[in-house]
């Protein structure tokens, strides 16, 4: 039981570090651009979540000019980021809890 409590502890502490991290990324790397659920320069997050998968949000915050030509559009206005693998992770996963 103790083992258990613990595992749901730690579960619930990673929750809130993952979800704290991927708004942080957001307010550091997104917020100029995009915004939770209003259209700004960019797609809302509410948006974004809905139309495409983690794959495809990774892979437009690492190389938009190639996912872009992908998914067919003629121009991209998406700058590339050099986030570490922890940043892609966490905020492609606050983008997607707006589905």
């Amino acid at each position: 039981m103790k083992f258990f409590s613990i595992f749901i502890l730690l579960f619930m502490v990673n929750s809130v570090v993952l979800a704290n991290g991927g708004k942080t990324v957001f307010e550091t790397y997104c917020w100029g651009c995009h915004h939770q659920t209003a259209e700004a320069f960019g797609p809302s997050f509410k948006e974004i979540a809905s139309k495409r998968g983690a794959d495809e949000i990774r892979g437009m915050i690492s190389d938009p000019e190639s996912v872009s030509k992908i998914l067919g559009y003629k121009r991209n206005a998406m700058p590339k980021f050099q986030l570490n693998e922890e940043e892609l992770k966490v905020i492609t996963k606050y983008i997607l809890s707006f589905k």
